[in-house]
């Protein structure tokens, strides 16, 4: 299987992780029950191990990728990092200053991928 194989389907499964942990805390009496007691930090606390686990999956993917794509993705992810932080930059001051409506920090972690998703057409080159 190539790398580019392995990648794909280690997001994937990071990703159907991370989701199924976000529903059954949010929406199920698991997160309620839990969420509650004494587990209350180690339940709300799971969806991260996901989230670590893309971002070795991405860096190792990097690691193994020759120069030009290891460029690439990097600079994707640059610049849906920046996007996200002016998104979230430009919220929390509305959210300060303007009354809107409070975010869940939990979604930045999407916003991020929805940006690269929105980028990655844009970026084909290094330059």
């Amino acid at each position: 299987m190539s790398t580019r194989a392995i990648y794909h389907r280690s997001i994937a499964l990071w990703t159907l992780l991370y989701a199924a942990l976000v529903a059954a805390i949010s929406w199920t009496p698991l997160g309620e029950q839990f969420l509650s007691g004494p587990y209350a930090y180690l339940i709300a606390a799971l969806p991260a191990v996901p989230v670590a686990g893309m971002m070795l999956s991405v860096l190792r993917h990097m690691n193994s990728a020759d120069e030009f794509v290891r460029a690439l993705l990097a600079k994707r992810f640059v610049i849906a990092a920046g996007l996200t932080f002016v998104g979230c930059a430009f919220w929390g001051f509305l959210e300060s200053f303007a009354r809107a409506p409070h975010i869940e920090l939990w979604l930045v972690f999407p916003a991020f991928w929805a940006a690269f998703a929105l980028v990655t057409p844009f970026v084909k080159t290094t330059r």
